[in-house]
C-alpha cells in the first residue's frame, strides 16, 4: 500500500516527521548503548546529551508552523493512508504542545540519572538511596501528567496511559483487571494442584554463556529475525529498541538456567519481527509505526507464551538444546513442556509464568496509578507492594526491595502508564492465536513439524503490515473479527493448565 505523491502542505508535514524519525533513530541507539555498552563514567555526559536531543526533538514537534500545516493539510485531497498519517501527526502534535521544553529536558535527565543509579541500588537492596533520585522522577511525571490532563480533559493517569494505549482508560482497565481478580486465584490453585503430581526433570547445568548465545541466535533465525538489520547483545534488563532498519535486542545470561535467556530472547524477537516487518513504504511517518504498546506486547507474548511454551514447539526446540548443551532426559519434549508451563508464585515479574503474570501487572498498575494521581507518595510504595503481593500471590516482600519494588526499570525511567500494556498484550495474543487456530485447524501439527509459516503469514497480513493505519479497536476487529475479548485469554489458560494430559 504505497502512498501517492503527497500534496504540497501534507508533504511539508511528512518531511518534518521524516526528520523526527531520524532523531528518534539516534535517540534509540543512544539509549541502547547506555544500557548495553556504555562505561559507567559516561553516564553524566550521556544524560546531558540525551536531554539535549530530547529538547531538539521537542522543538521540532512543537514548531509553530505545524498547526497551520495540519489545518491546511486536512483540506487537501488525501488518500486513506495519508488521512491516517495526518490523524497520527495530529495526536503527536497535541501531545508535544501540552509540555514545555524545559520539562521534557528535565524529565529526560532525571530518568537517565535515576535509571543509571538504580542498576547498582537494586543490587544493593538500597531503597533509601533510590528514593533520592526517584522523588524527582515522580515529581516531574506528575507535572507532565497534569499538563497532559489539562490539555485532554483526562485524568492524570489516563493522560499518561493514553501515550502507550491510545483510547484506553483506567475505567476499562479496572473492569478487565477486576474480572481477572475474580477467577485468577482459583486458576492458580487448581493449576498448582494438578501439577503437584506431575514429574518434572530439571535440566542439569552449567550452561556456558557461549553455548546459550549460539542457541539464541539459532532460535532467532528459526523465528525469522533478520540479522542483517539487527543484533543481539546483553544488558541488565532485556529489551528491544532501535528502528525497523536497525533493531537492537538484549538478553541476560545465567549459567545455571538457560531458559531465562532463551525465553527472554524469544520474547524480544517477537517485538523485533513486528518492527522489521512494518511497511517500508510508510517508513519515517507515524502511520508506519507500531499501533500501541499493548499490540507490541501481543507480538512478544505470541512468540514467547503462545508459541514457544506450546507442546508443539517444545518438540522443535528439543533437538536444538541437545546439540548445544548435550543430550539429557530433561530435554524430552513432554518434559520441556511441563517444565516451561510450571505455575509458581514468584517475586520476579520477568520470570513469572503466564498464569501468575497478570497478578504482577495488576499490582504495579494499582500502585503507579495511585502514585501519579497523588493518592500515595514514593515512600509508601514498599508497604503497599508487600500488601498487594500478599493479597494477590501470598508472598512476603518486607525488606526485600531488590526482588520487590526495585525490580523493574520502568519507574526509574519515569515510564508510568506502561504496565497495563503487558496484560492487554497477553489478551490480544490469545485472541490472535484463537483466530489463527480457526483459520488453520492443523496449526499445532504444522508447528510441531517446524512450519511456522501460518503464524508469520497471519501476523504479517493482519498486524505487521497494518502498522498504525487503524485505531486499535478497529485493528483488533479487522484482525480477529471481534473487539478485544478477554475470555480468549482465560480459555487459553484453562486449556493449557487445567486440561488433563493425553
Amino acid at each position: 500500500m504505497a502512498t501517492p505523491e503527497p500534496t504540497p502542505v501534507y508533504g511539508e508535514l511528512t518531511r518534518v516527521y521524516t526528520r523526527l524519525y531520524r532523531y528518534f533513530h539516534l535517540s534509540s541507539i543512544v539509549g541502547w548503548d547506555r544500557n548495553a555498552m556504555m562505561p559507567p563514567k559516561g553516564n553524566e555526559a550521556r544524560a546531558a546529551a540525551e536531554g539535549e536531543l530530547s529538547a531538539l526533538i521537542h522543538r521540532t514537534r512543537t514548531d509553530p508552523q505545524l498547526k497551520g500545516w495540519l489545518d491546511a493539510a486536512a483540506r487537501e485531497p488525501l488518500d486513506d493512508v495519508a488521512r491516517a498519517n495526518l490523524r497520527e501527526i495530529g495526536r503527536d502534535w497535541r501531545d508535544a504542545n501540552a509540555l514545555p521544553e524545559s520539562l521534557v529536558e528535565a524529565k529526560t535527565l532525571a530518568g537517565a540519572r535515576c535509571e543509571h543509579a538504580w542498576r547498582s541500588q537494586r543490587h544493593a537492596n538500597d531503597w533509601k538511596g533510590f528514593l533520592g533520585n526517584f522523588r524527582e522522577v515522580v515529581k516531574l511525571a506528575r507535572q507532565e501528567a497534569q499538563l497532559l490532563a489539562d490539555d485532554t480533559g483526562l485524568s492524570r493517569y489516563d493522560a499518561l496511559m493514553d501515550r502507550f494505549e491510545p483510547g484506553v482508560r483506567a475505567a476499562e482497565i479496572d473492569r478487565i483487571f477486576g474480572d481477572v481478580k475474580t477467577w485468577l486465584p482459583d486458576l492458580i490453585n487448581r493449576a498448582q494442584a494438578k501439577q503437584a503430581v506431575e514429574k518434572v526433570i530439571v535440566p542439569s547445568g552449567p550452561f556456558p554463556v557461549a553455548a546459550q548465545r549460539a542457541l539464541n541466535v539459532e532460535v532467532m533465525t528459526l523465528l525469522g529475525f533478520d540479522f542483517a538489520g539487527g543484533r543481539l547483545d546483553e544488558s541488565t534488563h532485556p529489551f528491544s529498541g532501535g528502528v525497523p532498519e536497525d533493531v537492537r535486542l538484549t538478553t541476560r545470561y545465567s549459567e545455571d538456567d538457560f531458559a531465562r535467556s532463551l525465553l527472554g530472547t524469544i520474547h524480544e524477537t517477537g517485538h523485533a519481527r513486528y518492527e522489521q516487518n512494518l511497511p517500508r513504504a510508510w517508513l519515517g511517518q507515524p502511520v508506519g509505526t507500531a499501533r500501541s504498546y499493548g499490540v507490541h506486547e501481543s507480538q512478544s507474548l505470541s512468540f514467547e507464551m503462545q508459541l514457544a511454551r506450546s507442546r508443539a514447539f517444545a518438540g522443535v526446540l528439543a533437538p536444538l538444546l541437545g546439540r548445544h548443551f548435550g543430550d539429557q532426559p530433561a530435554f524430552d519434549p513432554d518434559n520441556l513442556y511441563r517444565l516451561w508451563t510450571r505455575v509458581r508464585r514468584g517475586l520476579i515479574r520477568v520470570d513469572a509464568d503466564e498464569v501468575t503474570y497478570p497478578a504482577h501487572v495488576i499490582l504495579r498498575y494499582e500502585i503507579e496509578r495511585a502514585l501519579v494521581e497523588g493518592a500515595i507518595e514514593p515512600d509508601d510504595i514498599p508497604a503497599l507492594w508487600d500488601e498487594k503481593m500478599q493479597s494477590l500471590l501470598g508472598l512476603d516482600t518486607q525488606g526485600n526491595y531488590k526482588d520487590g519494588c526495585l525490580q523493574d526499570v520502568h519507574w526509574p525511567e519515569g515510564a508510568f502508564g506502561y504496565f497495563p500494556s503487558y496484560t492487554l498484550g497477553a489478551m490480544y495474543a490469545a485472541q490472535w492465536f484463537a483466530t489463527i487456530g480457526r483459520e488453520t485447524p492443523d496449526l499445532d501439527a504444522r508447528i510441531a513439524q517446524g512450519d511456522l509459516k501460518p503464524v508469520f503469514d497471519w501476523m504479517g497480513s493482519n498486524i505487521w503490515s497494518q502498522a498504525s493505519l487503524w485505531p486499535t479497536p478497529e485493528l483488533v476487529q479487522r484482525a480477529s473479527g471481534e473487539a478485544l475479548n478477554p475470555n480468549h485469554f482465560r480459555r487459553h489458560l484453562e486449556k493449557r493448565y487445567l486440561t488433563p494430559a493425553d
